[in-house]
C-alpha cells in the first residue's frame, strides 16, 4: 500500500484515446458516433442490450445520443467508444463515472457491448486499457464496478477481469420504477500490478491458437500468479 502521507488527490478522468492490439477506445463524440454506435449496440434491440440502465426506452439514435450528450456534458460521464482496430469498426462502450479524484476512486460504467465484442479480446483488451489508464496514468487508488444485482452477465464479467466482489447495497435506488439492489465490485492499486499482467498474459497473441481461441482463461493465469508470489 502507497505512503498517503504526500498524497495530493489524482486529476480527474477527461477523453482520451487509447489504444491496443486489438481495439481502440476514443471520446465519444455525437457527430462521429451517433448512428455507428446505436447500429453497433443492435438498433432497436439496444434497449434489451442496456436494459439494467435505469435509462428509459429509446425509439431512436438520436434520442440515446441526447442522453449520452447531456451526461458528458454534465461531467457525469466521460464516455469512450470502442473500434474494432484491424477494420475500424464501432463495436462498444464504457464510461468513467462518479470519480472522487481527491480520494482517488473513479467507477467504470454505462458499459454496453455490441455483439461484435462478445467473446472476443476486444472487450477484455477494452477493459484493461481503461483499467491501466486509471492506475499507470492518473495514478488513481480505487477502480469500481458496480451493476444491478440481477444482472448476472456483468458480475461474471467483473469477476473475470479482477475486480473483486465488496457486496449488495440493498434498495441503492429506484430504477424504471422498481427497486435495484446494486452489486458493488473493485480493484486497487495494490493488486493492480498482478491484474495487469494477468491481462497482459491473456491478450499475448501466443495464448490463442490458428482459431482465435484463448487456450488459458484469463482466471486461470491470474491464479497462477498469486500463487507464484513469494
Amino acid at each position: 500500500m502507497r505512503d498517503l502521507k504526500d498524497f495530493k488527490g489524482c486529476p480527474p478522468p477527461a477523453p482520451v484515446r487509447l489504444e491496443g492490439q486489438y481495439v481502440i477506445a476514443e471520446p465519444y463524440e455525437r457527430a462521429v458516433h451517433l448512428r455507428s454506435l446505436w447500429d453497433a449496440l443492435g438498433g432497436e434491440g439496444t434497449n434489451e442490450l442496456i436494459r439494467y440502465f435505469p435509462n428509459p426506452p429509446y425509439e431512436a439514435p438520436e434520442q440515446f445520443a441526447d442522453w449520452l450528450d447531456g451526461m458528458n456534458r454534465a461531467g457525469n460521464l466521460v464516455t469512450l467508444v470502442f473500434r474494432d482496430k484491424p477494420n475500424g469498426d464501432v463495436v462498444g462502450m464504457a464510461s468513467y463515472m462518479r470519480p472522487d479524484p481527491a480520494n482517488g476512486v473513479v467507477e467504470v460504467g454505462s458499459v454496453a457491448h455490441g455483439q461484435a465484442m462478445k467473446r472476443s479480446p476486444l472487450a477484455t483488451e477494452a477493459h484493461y486499457l481503461m483499467a491501466r489508464h486509471v492506475f499507470d496514468d492518473l495514478g488513481y487508488r480505487r477502480y469500481e464496478w458496480k451493476c444491478h444485482n440481477e444482472n448476472e452477465p456483468s458480475k461474471v464479467t467483473a469477476i473475470r477481469y479482477g475486480f473483486t466482489f465488496e457486496g449488495v447495497f440493498r434498495q441503492h435506488m429506484v430504477s424504471k420504477g422498481a427497486n435495484r439492489d446494486t452489486a458493488w465490485f473493485s480493484m486497487i492499486d495494490s493488486e493492480w500490478p498482478l491484474i495487469r499482467q494477468a491481462f497482459e498474459d491473456w491478450l499475448a497473441p501466443q495464448n490463442f491458437d490458428a482459431d482465435g481461441r484463448q487456450k488459458r482463461r484469463l482466471e486461470d493465469i491470474r491464479a497462477a500468479l498469486q500463487e507464484a508470489r513469494p
